[in-house]
């Protein structure tokens, strides 16, 4: 007879479609969109942009691109790394612990884990988002749905949520390791390209909303961590890979992508990066994604694709993406330690 788990662990990343079919593409792009987290307007003029305008119009494109990288046994890359990290992550922890993944928009739901979890009488449940940088629109928007949904429960074991892991040592080292894999004097430019961010969210998480951040960040948030300014977030673990890896800091720039709309949103761009490193004589670049612990449709397509194809069109030459964290067994003990203390 198998022990009882005591230790709930909860891993939640973003979310995927449930297939590439445009309708499932459609389903997943509106609940994402909805959430006043991501696109935080008024209720009404949210509706009327994702369910009018942005998924109707997104949605077959999105999909198209989704069957390049979809597997017709594992499905999307995000789903199957995120599989993988969950099931090493269990092994790794022992029977004391139960291990669930959820997404936070689409399956496996966050709620239906939370259920798995409600039946079991843990003593305790650790919230791990699997956003190494803490944003509203992420990890803040994760926190708040398991909350909303655990002040149901008639019992409430001891919750903890791990907000930002911006500098943990073991995934900085993976990251450097995969980019080990790599000659990297090979290049003449190191690129780290974040997931981008509505500049006048950066100010929010001012209590006060006395903050004004201008679009390419403060000289404070680019130099200190503040743990819950994104963008500084970013800087930080730009910068510890960048020491990991010996790097000056004129090898390499930080830039931000998945830009949506037409407002400010956090700068450089990764394209206007692109077209400036083109001009600078820059012909070979190595490009990290460290917003995200799993390769998925952002690092695939958008960096791997669209970005090198952007570049080579400006006279670029190569554009290497540095593979994610996925299952690597430093990113699992990372976890594990994350699990395991507060």
């Amino acid at each position: 007879m198998s022990k009882k788990a005591t230790k709930g662990i909860l891993l939640v990343q973003l979310g995927t479609p449930d297939s590439p079919a445009t309708s499932d593409v459609r389903k997943y792009l509106t609940e994402f969109l909805m959430d006043g987290r991501v696109i935080d307007i008024p209720y009404i003029n949210r509706t009327l942009l994702v369910r009018g305008i942005i998924a109707p119009t997104r949605a077959p494109k999105s999909a198209k691109i989704y069957e390049t990288i979809w597997d017709k046994e594992t499905g999307s890359p995000l789903m199957h790394y995120s599989i993988i990290q969950r099931d090493l992550l269990q092994k790794s922890l022992g029977e004391d612990y139960h291990v669930e993944l959820a997404m936070r928009y689409q399956n496996p739901s966050i709620e239906n884990a939370l259920k798995n979890m409600e039946g079991m009488l843990l003593d305790s449940i650790r919230v791990i988002p699997l956003f190494p940088q803490y944003a509203s629109a992420t990890s803040g928007s994760v926190i708040d749905r398991v909350m909303e949904l655990i002040r149901k429960w008639n019992y409430l074991p001891n919750m903890s949520f791990v907000s930002s892991y911006c500098q943990e040592p073991l995934m900085i080292e993976t990251f450097a390791d995969h980019a080990r894999q790599h000659d990297i004097a090979h290049f003449d430019h190191i690129v780290f390209s974040y997931h981008g961010l509505p500049v006048r969210q950066l100010g929010k998480v001012d209590p006060t909303r006395q903050l004004s951040c201008p679009e390419d960040g403060c000289d404070s948030c680019k130099n200190t961590v503040n743990s819950f300014c994104y963008l500084s977030q970013c800087h930080a673990t730009t910068r510890a890979i960048a020491q990991e890896l010996g790097l000056e800091k004129e090898q390499y720039s930080i830039c931000f992508q998945s830009r949506l709309g037409k407002e400010p949103w956090i700068q450089p761009y990764t394209s206007s990066l692109l077209e400036d490193l083109a001009q600078k004589g820059k012909k070979k670049l190595l490009v990290f994604s460290p917003a995200f612990v799993a390769d998925c449709i952002e690092t695939i397509d958008e960096i791997g694709v669209e970005y090198a194809n952007e570049f080579k069109h400006l006279g670029g030459e190569e554009v290497q993406l540095v593979e994610s964290l996925n299952g690597d067994p430093k990113w699992i003990e990372a976890l594990k330690h994350l699990a395991l203390n507060a």
